[in-house]
């Protein structure tokens, strides 16, 4: 209980802080990452950049967050796809408590978007097309609103500042399950996942979801554990990830932003477009037909064109 009391007021000390910056600083304020007591970490990442000068773009480089109980891994592909057509460097980044990237006890969007502003300080970037899914979408809009002198685009998917999809509600019963769950040490990889599935079966329905929470199944000499930091995520999901920090007082993002959502979610509302608008008055908003909240799984060719059609 002690570790969650701590976890829940750095990051509400955090939200405030944010929100007091974002009332008294100017735009391109410089935030220091340590600042508040508060020590980044360094992100786990995958690298996608071409080899010799007639083919290494110029531009900003494509900075990519994955959503919640996802990882880098989740982008490989499009990773790769979007360095071949833009020649641009493409990052993709494991979230805190996601993937190999570490684990903390405290968990919130303010210290996601500080962690990205680390990065991009130990890689020397001094502006990015920021992208994210879903949790990541919410990290790089705060990114965004908190220093918008470091982001060149930003592109967010499936995810709103405002509304919470009624889906959600049900990620607190998954992450309990997990908890719960402990393998055998002497099953196989593929016995451990088969005894995994059955056990989340009544709880995920779906054996999309079901077959991307098990790709966080590792098999470790003290036998088959999370990546996923499944106690701080389930400690600090309500109010911190299920919901867009304090946004009243935050100051407008002026840059480009687009919105891309999947026609068959409830996570990006067309209803909520002209509000959203309020926060970042330079958006456009695009769906995907036949798309889920998934959307650059479920259709990535038009995923990929829409992007690249937007990135130039």
């Amino acid at each position: 209980m002690e570790c969650v009391l701590r976890s829940t007021s750095r990051c509400l000390s955090f939200h405030s802080h944010i929100t007091r910056l974002a009332v008294t600083q100017p735009k391109n304020r410089q935030l220091s990452t340590k600042s508040q007591g508060y020590e980044p970490i360094s992100m786990a990442y995958t690298s996608f950049q071409q080899t010799g000068p007639e083919k290494i773009s110029k531009e900003p480089p494509v900075i990519i967050m994955h959503g919640l109980m996802g990882s880098k891994t989740n982008w490989k592909s499009l990773g790769k796809a979007i360095n071949a057509k833009t020649g641009r460097h493409v990052y993709t980044v494991d979230a805190r408590n996601h993937g190999d990237s570490p684990h903390t006890s405290q968990f919130c969007y303010p210290l996601l978007a500080k962690d990205i502003l680390f990065f991009l300080e130990e890689h020397s970037i001094s502006k990015a097309v920021l992208m994210g899914h879903s949790m990541g979408g919410r990290a790089v809009m705060s990114v965004a609103l908190m220093q918008p002198s470091v982001v060149d685009k930003l592109f967010v998917l499936d995810v709103s500042p405002l509304s919470i999809s009624k889906d959600i509600s049900t990620l607190p019963r998954f992450l309990e399950i997990m908890q719960r769950i402990e393998v055998p040490m002497h099953l196989t990889m593929q016995e451990a996942r088969k005894y995994t599935d059955e056990i989340l079966r009544p709880a995920v329905p779906d054996p999309s979801i079901r077959q991307f929470l098990l790709t966080n199944l590792n098999n470790t000499e003290e036998g088959y554990k999370w990546r996923l930091n499944i106690e701080a995520i389930a400690n600090n999901f309500n109010p911190f990830i299920s919901t867009f920090p304090i946004l009243d007082e935050y100051e407008r993002y002026e840059g480009e932003t687009a919105f891309i959502g999947g026609e068959l979610s409830d996570y990006l509302r067309r209803e909520d477009e002209e509000a959203i608008q309020e926060l970042f008055p330079h958006s456009s908003f695009h769906y995907i037909e036949r798309a889920g909240h998934w959307v650059h799984a479920d259709k990535p060719n038009e995923f990929l064109k829409l992007f690249f059609s937007l990135l130039d």
